[in-house]
């Protein structure tokens, strides 16, 4: 039982803390200032969930003390049978709860309750490649629809023959980038092209990007500094849509704080009809892409301290296959496969995230000293 202690003496300072930071968090000066008060709330919510499973696991400790104890005294045969069952049920969750704990205890990528915005783009393959990237688009559609989250369209470019060269789209809801952060790097396709004559396989690939959506107050933005341009959205949307200058072209310039060197960040958006909107949702485009800037460093500080990479890491490399022929799909971080790729084209991708979670979540635990 000695693990279970040194557990607990881990756990009796995230409960001080917890206290602590429940009372900060109705200090009016602390509610006052915004940025402080959103992280606070954001570790009370964390440190709720390790504190209630504390208050699970001494439960289980103390079910198995009583029952023992109750079993010395006890003649009556049923009753022994009914705190035999007990005793067992808490020994059995005594372990999955240490864990869960340990899994609790190790520190959470900090972006993972944030939004996300997504960039697709075909790669090699022509044609092929943008209507592949029209299919994972579709994919990411059903699969957000099935998740009851939110998602808006802020830029697109069609490819020739369908699909697209690049789309570029937000996703709302809870704990979002946490889950389709995994989706991030080269999706290759294996199959005959619509364009093929021969029947030929071919191999084409897209590229997805999953980045953290920024908070207002992430980034640091002069937005006097910035250059604003208006133009004809062109698009779905009817009679009135290239009538109304409603498309907005953001320039900004940034210095680079990983080279030093200014750059020009160029940021457009024809999502909406309503200028207003459509320069809100370029704002948060361009804090969205200064973020991902100034993270890369923190992103790559954790790829080169592990050996496998689920997750984070180069966003150029081939992390899963579609092949139609043979109906299957393979992770090729995981090793994972499976035959059914047409309920994973209509967005049932959820099983594949399981494993890659599981996965990752070993590797923290390996990382950690627990």
């Amino acid at each position: 039982m000695a693990e279970g202690t040194d557990l607990l003496e881990k756990l009796d300072g995230i409960v001080s803390r917890y206290e602590e930071v429940s009372t900060l968090i109705t200090d009016p000066n602390v509610i006052a200032d915004q940025r402080r008060y959103v992280k606070l709330t954001k570790e009370y919510k964390d440190l709720g969930r390790i504190v209630a499973a504390r208050k699970e696991y001494m439960g289980c400790i103390q079910n198995v003390a009583d029952a023992r104890e109750m079993l010395a005294l006890e003649d009556d045969a049923e009753a022994k049978e009914m705190l035999r069952e007990e005793l067992a049920e808490s020994e059995k969750r005594i372990p999955e709860l240490e864990e869960e704990i340990k899994l609790l205890l190790v520190p959470a990528d900090p972006e993972d309750d944030k939004n996300v915005i997504m960039e697709i783009r075909g790669g090699t393959g022509g044609d092929e490649a943008a209507l592949f990237a029209g299919d994972l688009f579709r994919m990411y559609s059903k699969y957000v629809e099935l998740k009851g989250w939110k998602m808006a369209v802020s830029s697109f470019s069609e490819g020739a023959v369908g699909g697209y060269k690049e789309i570029i789209f937000s996703v709302t809801g809870e704990g979002v980038y946490g889950i389709l952060k995994y989706e991030s790097g080269v999706h290759r396709v294996q199959r005959v092209p619509a364009t093929e004559t021969q029947g030929r396989v071919h191999t084409s690939a897209a590229t997805v990007a999953v980045l953290p959506e920024a908070e207002e107050f992430d980034v640091e933005i002069n937005e006097g500094a910035i250059k604003w341009d208006t133009f004809r959205s062109s698009g779905a949307g009817g009679q009135n849509v290239n009538k109304v200058e409603s498309g907005v072209r953001a320039r900004y310039m940034w210095r680079n704080p990983n080279t030093g060197v200014e750059e020009e960040i160029l940021v457009e958006c024809t999502e909406t009809r309503d200028q207003p909107k459509n320069k809100e949702r370029a704002l948060a485009r361009l804090r969205t892409f200064i973020y991902d800037k100034e993270h890369q460093k923190y992103i790559d500080d954790i790829a080169s301290r592990r050996k496998t990479m689920v997750s984070t890491g180069d966003r150029s490399a081939k992390i899963r296959t579609y092949n139609f022929p043979q109906g299957r799909i393979t992770d090729h971080r995981i090793g994972y496969t499976i035959y059914n790729l047409g309920a994973f084209m209509d967005g049932q991708i959820q099983d594949c995230i399981d494993h890659l979670i599981v996965a990752e979540n070993a590797e923290r635990l390996k990382e950690s000293e627990l």
